[in-house]
């Protein structure tokens, strides 16, 4: 039994949802759990219909939601014909669903609508995708992962309850695969005890299919992109990154620490907690090898490049030049775990306490606020975060060169840049 995993680049075209069609038809017959992320650059719309609706801008709101809707309904127009009426029926649900919460008031936080609004993503683009598969022969089953994937209530970075979680896989999703069924369900999206929808925090359905993997002891995990696999640094921004054949899981999570976009950070546990290989296969080429994920150790690695920009630096010093010591330290650290912030990089002083933050306000303003008695703060914002795996001096300084450094840290492998 294996899991496969599209993202949205993936499926953001009639062509591409073809593809995808293509390259399922040759495992007909096998078992086999697929994770749909919403088509293109729909979640970035539904953000921007969330912020209307939480700004009060209701009929905004709804006339960009009613731009996604055309959107999916053209889609569906073009790859089907008869399934399109039992398509829209189920997309025309998922539709209501939204406009009935758009057409209400705000009255919870704003992580709340959030997971509500963007979860329809996913449920949008797996029905169209579940419907032409039928379509095209292709024997599916479409399920809504929000009635499998338990999670807590913490809104747009939500965490597995796993043991209600393996019960459903168990008593719900294994009968399905003894039929050698296609699976179809939603990445990065869950809920909570008491039926509201969550997310798993941006790129959340890498993690999703890791879950699934994990909990059916899948033979390995598959996630298809438009690259040839893992590459040595973003090419859209360095074009001369290499393509990398092989990295073990432990080279994997520290490129995603740092912020590399390829692999999602909390997807690679699950994983190698049962030691189930990941593939990252090229969607475009499906003959094309990709890059194998395992235990193995690999060695020779070039320089790998994670550039982050528009980071934060938060600068605390202590109000009254008091060292700064375990206790509000360990307060900082507390606040931080609550707020759910990962810091990207970390540095402490006599006195004082820098930390680089993406920048995510609704969050920098909570944790300022509450470090506030503890310290004077300052932030600056529009930095560029640069991290280097396996780095050489002379990429270093020819990286840095014209940039005006602000913060700086490197061990014998890793080194991070925060620079104007």
């Amino acid at each position: 039994m294996k899991v496969f995993k599209f993202g949205g680049a993936s499926v953001n075209s009639i062509e591409r949802i073809q593809q995808a069609g293509r390259i399922l038809q040759q495992y007909s017959g096998e078992p086999l759990v697929i994770i749909i992320s919403a088509m293109g650059k729909t979640t970035n719309a539904l953000e921007k219909v969330t912020e209307a609706f939480y700004a009060g801008n209701k009929e905004e709101a709804l006339e960009l939601f009613h731009v996604v809707k055309n959107q999916h309904i053209n889609t569906a127009k073009y790859l089907l014909v008869t399934q399109f009426n039992e398509c829209l029926a189920q997309l025309n649900d998922f539709f209501t669903e939204v406009e009935w919460l758009l057409h209400d008031k705000p009255v919870r936080d704003y992580a709340y609508y959030y997971d509500q609004v963007v979860c329809a993503g996913e449920l949008l683009s797996t029905a169209i995708i579940s419907h032409y598969l039928t379509e095209t022969n292709i024997r599916n089953k479409w399920l809504d992962v929000r009635d499998i994937l338990r999670t807590d209530d913490n809104f747009r970075d939500a965490n597995i309850d796993w043991t209600y979680t393996t019960a459903k896989v168990n008593d719900y999703l294994q009968p399905l695969l003894k039929d050698n069924t296609f699976v179809i369900t939603q990445g990065f999206i869950g809920s909570t005890d008491e039926n509201e929808s969550t997310t798993l925090g941006r790129e959340g359905s890498d993690y999703t299919a890791a879950i699934f993997a994990n909990i059916l002891n899948a033979e390995n995990l598959s996630i298809w992109k438009d690259v040839e696999g893992v590459m040595s640094a973003d090419p859209k921004q360095f074009p001369d990154a290499v393509y990398l054949h092989e990295l073990s899981y432990n080279e994997v999570i520290e490129m995603a620490y740092y912020g590399a976009q390829v692999i999602h950070p909390k997807t690679i546990k699950p994983l190698q907690n049962k030691n189930i290989p990941l593939h990252v296969k090229c969607f475009l080429d499906a003959s094309l090898p990709g890059t194998i994920i395992s235990s193995k150790r690999v060695k020779g690695l070039p320089p790998i490049i994670v550039l982050k920009e528009n980071t934060v630096l938060m600068y605390m010093r202590s109000h009254d030049f008091s060292f700064v010591g375990e206790q509000p330290i360990s307060a900082l650290y507390k606040k931080l775990g609550e707020l759910s912030i990962k810091p990207n990089l970390l540095q402490t002083g006599a006195i004082s306490l820098q930390i680089c933050l993406d920048d995510r306000s609704d969050k920098i303003e909570q944790l300022a606020a509450a470090a506030g008695d503890l310290f004077d703060i300052q932030l600056e914002k529009g930095l560029t975060l640069l991290t280097i795996r396996h780095y050489t001096p002379e990429l270093l300084t020819a990286m840095l060169t014209g940039k005006e450094i602000v913060l700086q840290q490197q061990t014998q492998e890793t080194v991070q840049v925060l620079y104007r």
